[in-house]
Parts: C-alpha cells; sequence; structure tokens
C-alpha cells in the first residue's frame, strides 16, 4: 500500500516541479528532496526522521520514493538532472552510476572535510564504488556481495572453484544444478566482470580503455563448461536473482550463486530446505587465486544543481553514518559499509555469514568505472549471450570489438 501511495507521490512531482523543489521554509532551515530507492522496510525513512530532528532545524529531509527497479531509478533521476533540476537535493545512487553522472556533473564531488569522515571505517570496494578521477562523487550507504550458498545434506565439503563445482554438481544423481543469473542483463555483467578479475584480469583499463585478454577468455570458459554441463539450470539463458532464488527454495538445486536476500526468503519459504543451507566463499577461477566477489549498493550522492549543499552534505553524512547503517542493516537486511556495523551482535544475529561478506567486499570486484558504463554492460550480455553459445576467443573478440566502438562513440548500443 505504501509502495503505491509513494509512486502516486512522485507522479505529482514529476508533473508539478517546482512544487517539489528546496526551499528555505520560510526561515526554518533547509529543505531537502531525497530521492531514494523505497526500501521496503522503511528504514531509509526512519534515517531521514532520525536526521532531520538531529540537524536541530538546520535542514528538513523529505524522502521521495523511486521505483524498485535500478533501471527504472536511473531513468527517473537522470530526466530531471538532464533538465538541471535543482529539486534534487539528495539521492541513492546504484554503485555503477558514479562515473557517468560524476563526469555529466550530476552530482557535486564530496568536500574534504566530509570526503575523510566518509571514507573513514569504510571498506574498502565500497569506497571505490564512489571514487572517480581520485574524488569522493558518494558516501556508501549499504553494500552488498554474492556467496555461495549450498545444501548441506547434499554437499559435504563445499568447492572452492568454479570447475570443482561445476564437476561436483555434474555427479550428482539428482538436484545437482547450480542456480546462476544467466539471462541478458546487468546481472550477467556483474557474472562475468567477477570471472575475469578472478582470473586476474579487468574489462577496462582506466575508464576508456579496452583490457580484455586470457583472463576474460578464462571467464567465457567458465560460462560455455557450466551453460553445457548437467549442473545447468534449463531455463539459465532467462534467468534473474530471483528465479534462482525460488528454484533453490524449491529444492531443485544443490547449489546458488546470490545475494544473502535468499535467506530470509527460505526460512519463510521452505523451512525444510532453510535448515540444510550452509554458505561459503565466492568459487575462485584457479585454485590458489583468490577469488573477487561482486559489490552491489547504494551511495548517497548529493545533487548538482541543489541550492543547499552545505546542507546536504551533512544530511548525507548522517543518513550513512553508523547509527542509520545499523538500522538499514538490522530492519532492512542491507549490509553495511562500516566495518564497525559488521560487530554487532544484533547484525551477526540477522546475518551469521557477516564476517564472510566483510571479508569479501575488502577485495570485491568493482564494475568498470567508466561513464559509459552503461554500453559496456550492455556489450557483454550482447557479445557472450546466451551462455551455452558462447566460444571463449571468437565471443570475446567480438565483445572487444563491441566495447572499442562503444568507447570511440562509434557505436551507439
Amino acid at each position: 500500500m505504501r509502495r503505491g501511495l509513494s509512486v502516486a507521490a512522485v507522479a505529482a512531482c514529476a508533473l508539478l516541479v517546482g512544487a517539489c523543489g528546496s526551499d528555505d521554509g520560510g526561515g526554518r532551515g533547509a529543505t531537502l528532496n531525497w530521492w531514494a530507492y523505497n526500501e521496503p522496510s522503511g528504514s531509509f525513512r526512519q534515517a531521514a526522521d532520525r536526521c532531520t530532528k538531529e540537524s536541530g532545524g538546520r535542514y528538513k529531509i523529505v524522502f521521495n520514493a523511486l521505483g524498485n527497479d535500478a533501471n527504472t531509478q536511473r531513468q527517473s533521476l537522470v530526466r530531471r538532472l538532464a533538465a538541471k533540476d535543482s529539486s534534487i537535493d539528495l539521492m541513492s545512487m546504484d554503485v555503477i552510476w558514479t562515473a557517468e553522472f560524476a563526469e555529466a556533473g550530476w552530482i557535486k564531488p564530496w568536500p574534504e572535510k566530509f570526503a575523510n569522515q566518509v571514507r573513514k571505517g569504510t571498506l574498502k570496494a565500497p569506497v571505490q564504488t564512489a571514487t572517480y578521477k581520485g574524488r569522493l562523487y558518494g558516501a556508501p550507504a549499504n553494500s552488498n556481495t554474492q556467496l555461495l550458498w549450498y545444501r548441506k545434506d547434499l554437499v559435504k565439503t563445499p568447492p572452492k572453484t568454479w570447475d570443482e563445482m561445476i564437476d561436483m554438481a555434474s555427479k550428482m544423481p539428482k538436484a545437482g544444478r547450480i542456480e546462476i543469473q544467466g539471462a541478458a542483463y546487468e546481472g550477467y555483467t556483474v557474472w562475468f566482470n567477477s570471472l575475469v578479475q578472478s582470473a586476474g584480469g579487468q574489462i577496462l583499463r582506466g575508464t576508456d580503455q579496452v583490457a580484455l585478454g586470457p583472463p576474460a577468455e578464462r571467464a567465457a570458459e567458465i560460462i560455455s563448461k557450466l551453460a553445457n554441463s548437467k549442473a545447468a539450470d534449463p531455463s539459465l539463458s532467462t534467468q534473474k536473482e530471483d528465479q534462482n532464488r525460488l528454484a533453490f527454495e524449491q529444492g531443485d538445486a544443490a547449489f546458488q550463486i546470490n545475494y544473502p536476500f535468499i535467506y530470509p526468503s527460505a526460512k519463510e519459504g521452505n523451512p525444510a530446505v532453510f535448515k540444510q543451507i550452509a554458505w561459503a566463499p565466492y568459487p575462485a577461477v584457479d585454485p590458489g587465486k583468490p577469488a573477487k566477489a561482486p559489490v552491489g549498493g547504494f551511495n548517497w550522492g548529493v545533487g548538482g544543481y541543489t541550492k543547499h549543499p552545505k546542507e546536504a552534505f551533512e544530511a548525507a553524512a548522517c543518513l550513512r553514518d553508523e547509527q542509520s547503517q545499523r538500522l538499514f542493516a538490522n530492519l532492512g537486511g542491507l549490509p553495511p559499509t562500516l566495518e564497525a556495523v559488521y560487530d554487532d551482535p544484533k547484525f551477526k544475529e540477522t546475518y551469521p555469514f557477516g564476517d564472510l561478506i566483510r571479508r569479501q567486499l575488502v577485495n570485491g570486484a568493482v564494475r568498470p568505472q567508466s561513464p559509459a558504463y552503461a554500453d559496456v554492460s550492455l556489450g557483454v550480455y550482447t557479445a557472450l549471450w546466451p551462455p551455452a553459445s558462447v566460444d571463449p576467443k571468437t565471443s570475446v573478440n567480438q565483445l572487444r570489438d563491441t566495447i572499442e566502438q562503444a568507447l570511440d562513440s562509434r557505436a551507439l548500443l
């Protein structure tokens, strides 16, 4: 019910931009419009209320809900930011938007006073997602990573590499499937990027040079091996995170590569399967080489056209402080970016795999940081899809050509 009202409010603001703009509230402090993902537990709204109260009247944060789909969120923000809309004082940004938004001038760089405050005690990978050309453009508010989830009743010792997992699952008489995101969308790029970095490579060098090579071919080899094995779900090429979750909950798989949201879901959806769930580190590509797990989450950005930058930075810092992150973690189930929260007993109870998440986020696989990232990602899940048709050399060469054309503005993807 709350979501419907929030979406209606967004629509109303879209029609009446001026009515939703920031103002000084008649001398009572700045009104800051915060545009953010409509987090279902209400933790974002609670944080906004707390920070407003603790500001002592310097500002009031008004929460404006964006859609729940990342693409919809981006479209809503980009349309307004491209029009230099000053009513966007604060925003939640997917970690892959930093370079694009910063290069376009849609977000402000953080002043060093606040930037140092944000970096202190924050895990390395989340800080990296919020940094562009050496400057901090976002405050890492929550993060996410994928783990290897498996069935204790089917798997005695969890595999350490992708090859080991595929071979193990293929030999199982039943429920030997591996659930992974194989549809043509961002989740497929997340998978490929983590495999490439785990193999010791990168998709891009810097912001505008293609760096594909043997590590990318090794990554494509693993995708092809899984897709053409007995361990592949028959629906691999159309599967996203939620389909993976459901298949695992229903007992159709022994392994799943996914985010922690699957844990509470299984507890409610299938208690029998939940009792058998265990977790292990993200699989490595080669023995002896550490895996680079995906890095997700949201960063808080300050609008490039806000009329209240000082108050906006102050509010954004509050919205991602330790108290806010404890709230997001314990109420909303969102992994924190601050190391201190991982030691919270309540968080440990909710997230018994929290220490593993923290370890993976120290040196995770951050996706390419380029203003052209949308084209880079689209290139990945065009050239390397469907999974069963991937040829390591041919597909990677095609991907290289596609990305080079996009970076040189010779192709519009």
